[in-house]
Formats: structure tokens, sequence, C-alpha cells
């Protein structure tokens, strides 16, 4: 097996070019305008699909496809060859009304795969309160006995007056391990942007050989009383859960993870048969980040065998 394999490459239609001939990165304004509903180009439906399996001590990226603008450009190692990094590269950088992403990893038997993206991703204003200008992430896992996947992506930024659905679904055999964070900010707070209007809609589910581990739903409302209700988000923007499906999340490892505080913020823990599941309540990313990291620190040299190695691209 190698490191790479060719792609069966689907090209990627052609978008007006935005922002001065691409001397700068096109804002989200200029990525709106573009979207005319008229336009081929109007919405997006991408796919990439992703398999990892060991090669002897070496974990080989051995399936790559992509449909769209969502690909993989090629593996890193930054921890030598037993885990194999990748970074998921969406351009148009955002999901805006009326976009499908769906990402499809499938981790081999003792294989050990640690995919994030290179920044926030986004998901934008839809412009029509329809299902016309839903816009729709699908996360597909599966994951081999004996085989580690990280899923660690950047956080979501949620616009105001979004229409989003995402949903998720992690598939283990035998003893397989999956840890997946999941953080979002609700609304651009860096510009005083609240979260008045529209919808994310949210759904996760963790099957180990068929059986149900977790399963959770629910919809986030843009200027519902639950934003700021003590039973709810309690004004704080920003909301974040890291699950974890593995054997071995025994009492002393619970505890360890309690032991560790958010700096800012509230975050709590807590073990299922199988999972531990820890949530983070705060004014901002940066902050939820680094107790998520923290917690992710005592958590994989436990249940992976290695120290935790933050992907250089989170320092850029």
């Amino acid at each position: 097996m190698s490191e790479t394999c060719r792609d069966p490459v689907t090209p990627i239609r052609p978008q007006p070019a935005l922002g001065g001939g691409g001397a700068r990165p096109a804002g989200p304004a200029e990525i709106a305008a573009a979207r005319r509903p008229h336009a081929p180009s109007a919405t997006w439906d991408a796919r990439l699909e992703l398999g990892f399996a060991a090669d002897g001590a070496r974990t080989a990226l051995i399936h790559r496809r992509h449909e769209g603008p969502l690909r993989v450009q090629k593996a890193l190692y930054p921890e030598g060859p037993a885990v194999c990094h990748a970074l998921v590269l969406h351009p148009p950088a955002g999901i805006a009304g009326g976009d499908a992403l769906r990402l499809q990893v499938r981790v081999g038997e003792g294989a050990h795969a640690l995919v994030t993206t290179p920044g926030a991703g986004k998901w934008y204003r839809s412009r029509q309160p329809d299902d016309a200008q839903l816009a729709r992430q699908t996360l597909d896992f599966d994951i081999a006995p004996g085989g580690i996947l990280e899923w660690l992506p950047q956080e979501a930024i949620v616009f105001d007056r979004v229409r989003g659905r995402a949903h998720s679904q992690v598939r283990l055999a035998g003893d397989a391990v999956f840890m997946g964070l999941d953080l979002l900010c609700l609304g651009r707070t860096a510009s005083g942007e609240r979260f008045t209007a529209g919808s994310l809609a949210i759904a996760s589910t963790i099957t180990r050989d068929g059986r149900l581990l977790w399963h959770e739903q629910g919809c986030i409302e843009g200027g519902a009383r639950l934003l700021d209700s003590p039973v709810g988000l309690r004004g704080q923007p920003v909301t974040g859960t890291l699950l974890v499906a593995a054997e071995g999340i025994d009492t002393a490892l619970l505890e360890a993870c309690r032991a560790v505080q958010p700096l800012v913020g509230e975050g709590g823990v807590t073990r299922l048969p199988g999972l531990l599941v820890a949530r983070y309540l705060g004014p901002a990313a940066e902050p939820a980040r680094a107790w998520f990291v923290a917690l992710w620190s005592v958590l994989r040299p436990a249940l992976a065998g290695r120290a935790a190695a933050v992907p250089r691209i989170w320092h850029t």
C-alpha cells in the first residue's frame, strides 16, 4: 500500500471570479453574491470519501475520492508513520442555503487516522426560509476493530438567520475507538452579531457492532428563550461536545477528566456505558478549544496509547 492513491477526480464547477482576480479570499458577502439562483453554481453538492488502512506499522490513505469542492490534498505524518493526519478542505469556506456536504471516512483494522480542518467552518445565512434553502452536512464514519478515528475539526460559526441540518453517524466494530469534537459559535460575536433567527438541527448516532451507544437530536432556534434560559445556554454563544467511544473508560479515567476544568466558561464530563461525554458552555471558542485539548491530552494516552499531538494547522 502507498501513502496516497490516484483520485478519480470529478471537476469542480467553475465559480465566478471573486475579490479582484483572487488577490484575496472572497468574503461571505461576495460568496453570497456569486450564488445567484439562476447560476449553475448557485449551490454546492459536495462529497468526499476517505479510506485509511494499516500497512505494517504505518497508516496509509488508500482511498480518496471527491465530488465538488471538498477534498484532501495529501496525507500528513507529523507524529510519524503510525498516525495519518488529513486536512479536509472546503474552498467556499462555509455552507450556504441549498448546499449539501457529505464526508465519508472508513478506517481499516489497526489503522489510526486524525481528520481535522484548516480553519473555522461557517454556516452562512439562508436567503429564503424554506427547505430549498436548507444547508446540510452529513458525516458518515466506519471504524474497524483495532482502528482509531479522531475527528477534530475547528469550531463552526453559525451565522444569524441560518437554516441548517447537521447529521453524524459513527459505526464501530469490535474494540474500535472514536473521538469526535463538535464546537459551535452562535453568531459572529466578534462583530456583535447574535443568533436572533433561523435554526440549526443537529443529530448524532454512535453504534458498536450494531448496538446503540448514543443517539441525540435537537434544534437550536435563533432568538428562542432556551438561548438565555438557565436550563439552556444561559446566554453563552459557544457550546461544544466531545464524544469518546472506547473500551477502558473506567472510573479513574473519568475522575482524571473531571479534574480538568476550563479556565473560562463551564465544562462537565459524564460517563455512559462505553462512552464518555464532555460538554462546554462559555463566551468564546478559544477557551473551549483549550479545555477540549486538555481533556484529549488525558484521554488519548489512555485509549490510543499515544500522547496528544495538536495539529500544526491549529496554530496558523
